[in-house]
């Protein structure tokens, strides 16, 4: 909701060690971060422009994983309101469950991703903490100098992984999900803990749940009449904690109810944790192959695809999960909803615009009106359903009618002004309020007519027609145009805001950074015009990003006198991405798939917040998030990777123009023997699927065009690595006489049905 990230962040401790991603190399179980490394970072914050990140694309072959990785440690703790960690040991958790169907919701297991605790629906909630050491007293994960990088199960499945050495020099790995099984209708943490060989005579595991009165029933922890846990032989219970005394290598499995209840027994050594973990795994997979897939060739990335996917079906239209952030957003959440229709999983997108009509309007009535409006419409075009837009569309009229009063016939007003974010007070014509609005009129005049709806269809239209003639003159009247060629547009027009030197030096500035994305990748600043081309300028050139990120410097949740204020937020990336792709930028798009990759979620395991810390929190070597995980940053992701595969464009009045295919990939994607594959994706033409087989000396592509709405433009692009350049190219055998319309841009138009697509190289 507009909101910037609320953590306290104190100067760097001044610690000798080399580069920014390396801790010190001290025994410490809290690394820190060296001063030098501290100052690469004050000087990239600093610079108005990209510092890192144009670093990364003067690179020879361009940005990358490996690059981005080493300009800022990995992100690894949490926060929340207050400045107060989000778990007891202030690492993140992973939200792990069981969708309850396409409105997802339902019970939630958080593992904390150090190992050490569990906990039931909501921090502060019912929880297990493990110990392990002397007595089973060190908290598993506690010292992060001993702690792995916590990983997920093939790469992208929700299963953590973790691994730990304890005081003793003891190795113990652990893994750890969550699952339904025919036992119990609960939702069930299952974990299984395999514990080296020691020679301390006092080597424990202490399983400790937060419960009271408990007592043993044979393979069981019952409190009440309720089973809290089972377990697996080998423990002895001292009235708090279960205790596995270790005298050489072992296995102790468990599995915890998420709430105590009657159950029937789970049988641990008869094989209940292979068989849910398979099960687990199995319904993941499935649920993944039911919609659109799109396979690059870096595994990093698919994972990342793949998790951030599994995250959001699980997570829908909340924000976050298990904190104060777990809640519908406007207009953040509604964002889900058409990147999971991008990815074939129409039934939860059309569920997240269902649950938004029923959430009252709140701090800014027209923005939540028209965000209904267009994430109704961008569902229903990439999988046009009649039964869903007549059953969204009475609640659709009143927002239309609530945007329509307020722009007469025969005259020419503004929306009224209104608050364009949570965290200020300023009332305003809010840019990105009154351009939404635009957007989403023409959008729902658009899925109005294609179901036969005429009058609202033209009602809807006529409304956004005299909008755009008055936000024209709006904008034209408070833009400015700086000294340096850039164009600044004010996120409140009419008001005199003033161009900002760098857009993170200060509160309102960072608020525009957010906001004024939204408006710039709408459509309404026609792609690659003077306005867009000017207003990208001013992005890049003012401060705007960081290692292709999002920056947001948060003073007054940071604490107006700190020294560091700035981090980055990439829940605002995904119109950043749209505009950017918008305005045929691909490098940029690299650069920001790598820096997310890096630097705005979690390495292994995929999971961001709200924002991000760029400068350590106290001192530590591990940044920190603000109330993760978020979905709205996950979809930021997934839409960036579409835009890189599949790109729609649309003309002025908001009509499907055309498909630009493979325009923004990694050149390294290209490289002899690599594979890109897109398999039934949808867009508003119908679904796409086409494979792109790399060889040293062509290119083999295989193409099926979709039919439901004429094509006008069909382009493929072949970012290959080096200087390898297109010189002939076969479409089904036949020579095209003039195929490109650029060097490595090959025009399709007019191609239907299967085709193959043949691009020699010299």
């Amino acid at each position: 909701m507009r909101r910037l990230l609320s953590l306290t962040i104190l100067p760097a401790a001044i610690v000798a060690t080399t580069g920014a991603a390396a801790p010190t190399r001290a025994t410490s179980c809290r690394p820190t971060l060296s001063a030098e490394a501290a100052r690469r970072v004050d000087r990239a914050l600093t610079a108005r422009t990209d510092l890192w990140g144009n670093a990364l694309l003067a690179a020879p072959g361009g940005p990358t994983y490996a690059r981005a990785r080493r300009y800022l440690p990995p992100l690894f703790l949490a926060g929340q309101p207050k400045q107060q960690p989000l778990t007891d040991s202030g690492a993140y958790y992973l939200a792990f469950g069981a969708p309850t169907g396409d409105g997802g919701g339902g019970p939630v297991a958080l593992h904390v991703a150090d190992g050490g605790e569990i906990v039931s629906d909501r921090v502060g909630g019912q929880s297990l903490t493990i110990g392990v050491g002397s007595a089973g007293g060190e908290p598993y994960g506690s010292c992060l100098s001993r702690l792995a990088p916590p990983a997920l199960s093939g790469g992208y499945l929700p299963i953590l992984d973790t691994s730990y050495t304890d005081g003793n020099g003891v190795h113990v790995r652990q893994e750890s999900f969550a699952a339904r099984v025919p036992e119990t209708s609960a939702l069930v943490s299952f974990v299984r803990l395999t514990v080296g060989a020691t020679a301390a005579p006092d080597e424990q595991v202490r399983l400790t749940p937060s419960q009271g009165d408990l007592t043993v029933d044979g393979d069981r922890l019952v409190a009440g009449h309720g089973t809290v846990l089972f377990f697996s032989p080998g423990a002895r219970f001292d009235g708090t904690s279960l205790v596995y005394p270790v005298t050489g290598p072992r296995t102790i499995e468990l599995a915890r109810l998420l709430r105590p209840a009657p159950s029937n027994p789970i049988a641990l050594t008869g094989g209940a944790y292979d068989a849910a973990r398979r099960s687990l795994a199995a319904y993941w997979r499935r649920r993944l192959a039911a919609g659109g897939t799109f396979v690059v060739p870096e595994q990093r990335v698919l994972d990342a695809e793949r998790n951030l996917l599994i995250q959001n079906l699980l997570l829908t239209w909340r924000y976050s999960v298990g904190n104060a952030y777990e809640s519908f957003e406007f207009p953040e959440s509604l964002e889900n909803a058409g990147v999971l229709a991008e990815y074939g999983f129409a039934g939860p997108a059309r569920a997240i615009v269902e649950q938004s009509l029923v959430r009252e309007p709140r701090l800014y009535p027209n923005w939540e009106a028209a965000a209904r409006l267009l994430a109704a419409a961008r569902v229903d075009r990439l999988e046009p359903d009649k039964a869903f837009v007549s059953g969204v569309t009475p609640a659709l009229l009143r927002s239309a009618l609530h945007l329509e009063r307020q722009l007469p016939a025969g005259r020419h007003d503004l929306l009224r002004p209104e608050r364009y974010t949570a965290d200020l007070p300023d009332v305003a014509y809010g840019l990105d309020e009154q351009v939404v609005a635009w957007q989403g009129l023409l959008a729902a005049s658009g899925m109005w007519a294609a179901s036969g709806e005429r009058s609202p269809a033209v009602a809807a239209r006529a409304a956004a027609d005299r909008l755009a003639g008055t936000l024209r003159d709006a904008i034209s009247r408070s833009q400015s145009l700086l000294s340096d060629g850039s164009l600044f547009v004010p996120a409140r027009l009419l008001d005199g805001e003033r161009p900002y030197g760098s857009v993170a030096e200060s509160l309102h500035g960072s608020y525009w950074n957010l906001v004024a994305p939204d408006a710039l990748a709408s459509g309404f600043f026609a792609p690659g015009g003077r306005q867009a081309i000017g207003a990208l300028a001013y992005l890049l050139r003012h401060g705007s990003r960081l290692l292709g990120l999002v920056r947001a410097g948060a003073y007054s949740l940071y604490g107006r006198g700190s020294a560091d204020g700035s981090g980055t937020d990439e829940v605002y990336g995904l119109n950043v991405a749209r505009f950017l792709a918008d305005n045929d930028r691909p490098d940029q798009l690299v650069l920001s798939l790598y820096g997310d990759l890096a630097a705005g979620m979690t390495q292994n395991t995929f999971v961001s917040g709200e924002g991000a810390t760029a400068t350590p929190v106290d001192g530590t070597y591990y940044r920190s998030m603000y109330l993760p995980p978020n979905s709205t940053s996950n979809a930021a992701f997934l839409e960036l990777l579409r835009l890189m595969l599949v790109h729609e464009t649309f003309g002025p009045d908001g009509s499907a123009v055309g498909l630009e295919l493979a325009y923004s990939t990694p050149r390294a994607w290209l490289a002899p023997g690599k594979r890109i594959a897109v398999r039934r994706a949808p867009t508003t033409f119908g679904a796409i699927s086409y494979t792109i087989d790399a060889h040293a000396r062509s290119v083999v592509i295989r193409l099926q065009v979709p039919t439901r709405v004429p094509i006008h433009e069909l382009r493929l692009r072949l970012r290959r690595p080096g200087s390898q350049r297109i010189t002939r190219v076969l479409l089904d055998g036949m020579r095209l006489r003039h195929p490109l319309v650029s060097p490595e841009t090959i025009d399709l138009d007019g191609v239907s049905g299967t085709a193959m697509i043949v691009a020699d190289f010299s």
